[in-house]
């Protein structure tokens, strides 16, 4: 049964939380699209005024040659990318990261690299900066409750990274583990999920030029609220699978079990690729509505098969079934 804490709010129990947090998503886009402002209601407003006090710190990087790096669809709006984010480090609501994301403390940061590797090693944030040239991605993001946006990224690929630490051949699979502090981040230690967050790819998937170490976005320095200093960009998978704050990466043989799939398998697998003929098991899949493009009267596009990387990325799946992959 729900547990009601001493400030009168029901927490969910673990094998409830996932219905409760769509429905609640689902139910503000709804408000939002009803005021014909999505994305841009009058929570989003607090948002951005929180927003617009964080200092902006430029972070220019080279436009990408990795093939389908930099698609030349419409960048959404800068305001709507910082104002309307899954971070539940920071609270479920859409508006949540950016108001409450200002606790966050990014320096100093280090991430541990560890495990299966030849060479493991810690890297503070300034050696990760400059491990490689910083990149220019243009990214379509998908996420699962059928809203999508395209992003301006700034970094290089994870690959980079994995090759300083040399994994051994027992490395199947890698595990991203994101800061989990209840002094700066007031919604860890609540029952909406499992603390620390975190999320994994096949090791493959991970060397994949695609994924993306990202540091900024909009030639800028991350704002909090979107992950900073340092978060994972996987352009194919719906957006959850997107570690934000990253402290520790760890590489295992043996398949994490990851946040979503610890709260709900059925409804959010490992695998998390974008895929239109597989339906959420609560609503479908098969279409999206673009975040910053004209409120109530936004239409709704097809969603497109690996968000509409599957030239780069499908070879990786052959031969797998996807609808039992999820």
């Amino acid at each position: 049964m729900p547990q009601r804490l001493e400030s009168g709010f029901i927490h969910p129990v673990p094998s409830e939380i996932t219905p409760r947090a769509a429905y609640e998503g689902r139910r503000e886009w709804m408000k939002r699209l009803a005021a014909g402002a999505l994305g841009t209601g009058l929570a989003g407003w607090a948002a951005r005024d929180a927003m617009a006090q964080a200092k902006v710190v430029p972070l220019p990087g080279a436009r990408s040659a990795v093939p389908g790096a930099y698609t030349m669809e419409k960048a959404t709006p800068k305001a709507d990318a910082t104002s309307y984010n899954n971070f539940y480090e920071f609270g479920t609501d859409k508006a949540d990261p950016a108001k409450n994301a200002h606790t966050l403390v990014t320096r100093p940061w280090t991430v541990a690299v560890e495990g299966e590797v030849k060479k493991p090693r810690t890297f503070d944030i300034d050696a990760l900066l400059k491990l490689a040239a910083m990149e220019e991605r243009v990214y379509r993001l998908r996420c699962v409750e059928g809203w999508s946006m395209v992003l301006p990224w700034v970094g290089y690929s994870l690959a980079e990274l994995i090759k300083q630490v040399e994994p051994t051949g027992n490395a199947k699979f890698v595990e991203f583990h994101t800061l989990a502090d209840p002094k700066t981040m007031p919604f860890v230690g609540s029952r909406v999920l499992e603390w620390p967050y975190v999320e994994g790819l096949r090791l493959d998937e991970a060397l994949h030029p695609l994924t993306l170490l990202a540091f900024g976005m909009y030639g800028e320095v991350l704002p909090n609220q979107n992950g900073a200093p340092v978060r994972l960009v996987v352009p194919w998978k719906y957006g959850f699978k997107s570690a934000k704050s990253i402290v520790k990466i760890r590489f295992v043989e043996k398949q994490p079990r990851t946040a979503w799939v610890k709260a709900a398998a059925s409804e959010y697998g490992f695998y998390s690729n974008v895929n239109p003929k597989v339906d959420h098991p609560r609503w479908s899949q098969a279409t999206e509505r673009r975040i910053g493009e004209d409120g109530i009267f936004a239409k709704k596009r097809p969603t497109l098969m690996f968000n509409g990387y599957e030239a780069q990325v499908g070879p990786m799946y052959a031969g797998l079934d996807l609808s039992k992959n999820f």
